[in-house]
């Protein structure tokens, strides 16, 4: 891997050309750590799901406890705090297996991501000190108070208040007034990082402990899926907050808030995964028992289908997720872990790939509801009983859209943030655009047929696909200028695009790596082949939708014309390939690649 990653490399480098961090690169310590979350899973939590869906009181704190006692509660605090300090792989891979249940998934994700991550980046020594050695154990447990009730995905439009005052004896101490929504952990966290405005403009940050005077909460929601976890309102009535608790800077809270949020899209991308690789093995494997017309239903060409695509979209989603974990590990590595100011770079090196972030959180809840959604097909009217678990997955899915961002407010952050880096020069977007333009003026070549055994004709859709999306992106920016911002649907489309190539990009990287390790299996080109044919007509199939909003007229003929020189017919055999990738899940109903 390049000692330097750069966020948005996919879109650069033709595929292939980068060394990535793949899953086969675990190391065994890495193994380790994720047997025991693994095995901690399987042994505490799996046997009281039902308990912890009732919200049996105290059930989910004392799991939590026994979390931390075990370490799964310090990987990402500092060794100084008492924590592991662990890399953000292994953090990753704990994660993935911790999403066995979601409700456990996300109460403890609360706590070690968005509720203990502003202290560990944004925190003062007296501040570290004082809570995080009892975050990592679990006597104290975290949440992340940013959501009002009228606020939503414009999370600055907060209107929960922060008055500086003066005791008599001098001491200073900052009154909070408002209400925030949604709060996970919410009935029993003992600190909360709360957001509010000092002065009415100031976006601040504060550190909130439970015990201090006018805090409370409201009842549990009655959600419609995380039923384990507890989410509250939580009630600020003139709460008064030590002035040394404030966290960061006054008028900064906002640079705590969306770094923290791109932390939280980067590990719920990870979370998803691992309830996606659960739920294929629950599908494979009833549907190797189901039996009709005296045969498992397994051996029917649609349930095998089916279980093809979940397969192939899950591997996609690893590829993406642990090609970040290696740039985070990368960039990080190369700081100097003893100098001042190290916790506020690493988290510049975690902003480095906030697009993959956003896309990794999209890919993901989104792959995770289709393989969900099809294991309840799969099972047929079971799927609709609560005595199936898919059933309760259906249900726990469907907050991953919501959470950490909509997924329309993150797909319009994609190119938002892109078109940002390349005005400011930090991403050189025009070497792109300059290849496709001169790809659309060149004689049209012909495209590679498809080999066994090889990726020629894959590597080939993926450059051309890269190519277009970049031209796409570039039309509509010099279409809308100073309004593209505005023009949501355009950036939806777009950002659909940059999120399939780089979804093909890792893909076909790892196939590639594992190929010339010698290492590839026909699964693995197979996999390789559906996913990239399949993305690379989607992507086709927006740049054209997209053309008639771009131009009209001879300009739009004109516009076609261009996009049909980056267009080439995909030539993989989709039924063949997925029978191969079936007949490899329903041999290893567990995760096997």
């Amino acid at each position: 891997m390049t000692t330097k990653p750069r966020g948005c490399s996919f879109l650069l480098n033709p595929v292939g050309t980068e060394t990535i961090f793949t899953p086969e690169a675990f190391t065994e310590e890495q193994r380790m750590f994720a047997k025991t979350a693994e095995e901690f899973m399987e042994r505490e939590v799996l046997p009281v799901a039902n308990r912890l869906e009732e919200q049996e009181p105290g059930l989910m704190v004392s799991l939590l406890k026994k979390a931390g006692e075990i370490g799964l509660l310090m990987i990402d605090v500092p060794e100084e705090y008492g924590g592991l300090a662990l890399d953000k792989t292994t953090s990753m891979l704990c994660g993935e297996k911790l999403a066995a249940y979601g409700g456990f998934s996300v109460s403890h994700g609360a706590h070690v991501g968005i509720g203990s991550l502003p202290l560990i980046f944004f925190g003062n020594a007296d501040q570290k000190a004082k809570y995080l050695p009892r975050l990592a154990t679990g006597e104290l447990l975290a949440a992340y108070a940013l959501t009002e009730p009228g606020s939503g995905s414009d999370a600055l439009g907060a209107k929960t208040s922060a008055v500086l005052e003066t005791d008599a004896e001098g001491r200073r101490w900052y009154r909070l007034n408002g209400t925030k929504m949604w709060i996970t952990n919410a009935g029993f966290a003992d600190l909360f990082t709360v957001f509010a405005k000092v002065d009415g403009d100031k976006f601040t940050a504060f550190l909130v402990e439970a015990a201090f005077s006018g805090v409370s909460t409201g009842a549990e929601e009655h959600k419609m899926g995380i039923k384990g976890s507890s989410t509250r309102m939580l009630i600020l009535e003139d709460v008064l907050v030590p002035e040394e608790n404030v966290l960061g800077e006054i008028g900064r809270g906002h640079k705590i808030a969306f770094n923290i949020l791109n932390f939280g899209r980067f590990k719920l991308g990870v979370g998803v995964l691992g309830a996606a690789k659960r739920t294929i093995g629950i599908a494979t494997r009833y549907a190797l028992d189901r039996k009709q017309f005296k045969q498992p239903i397994a051996s029917f060409g649609a349930i095998r289908q089916k279980l093809a695509d979940m397969t192939i979209q899950t591997y996609a989603l690893e590829a993406m997720c642990y090609r970040v974990a290696g740039y985070m590990d990368t960039a990080i590595d190369a700081l100097d872990s003893s100098a001042d100011g190290y916790s506020a770079r690493v988290m510049d090196a975690i902003e480095e790939f906030a697009v993959e972030d956003s896309i990794m959180k999209v890919f993901g809840s989104e792959a995770v509801s289709f393989v969900i959604d099809e294991a309840v097909q799969i099972h047929g009217g079971y799927g609709y009983s609560r005595e199936y678990e898919v059933e309760r997955a259906y249900r726990d899915a469907r907050i991953n859209r919501i959470f950490e961002g909509t997924n329309e407010v993150n797909r319009m952050l994609i190119p938002g943030l892109i078109l940002k880096s390349t005005m400011k020069g930090d991403l050189p977007l025009f070497e792109v655009i300059a290849r496709a333009e001169a790809a659309i003026a060149a004689d049209k070549p012909q495209a590679p047929s498809p080999r066994e055994g090889a990726l020629d004709h894959e590597l080939f859709l993926c450059n051309r696909g890269k190519l277009l999306t970049v031209f796409i992106a570039n039309a509509s920016i010099q279409r809308f200028m100073a309004t593209f911002k505005d023009e949501q649907e355009v950036m939806l489309a777009i950002a659909d695009m940059m999120i399939l190539t780089y979804g093909v990009d890792s893909t076909l990287s790892r196939v590639k790596q594992l190929a010339e390790a010698g290492q590839a299996t026909p699964v693995h080109f197979a996999i390789a082949a559906a996913f990239a044919a399949q993305s690379y007509e989607e992507i086709v199939r927006q740049a054209r939708r997209l053309a008639p909003s771009l131009a009209k007229g001879d300009d739009l003929v004109e516009l076609h014309a261009k996009i049909d020189k980056l267009v080439f017919p995909t030539q993989t055999d989709l039924i063949a390939a997925k029978r191969v990738v079936a007949a490899h899940t329903v041999e290893h109903p567990d995760w096997n690649l």
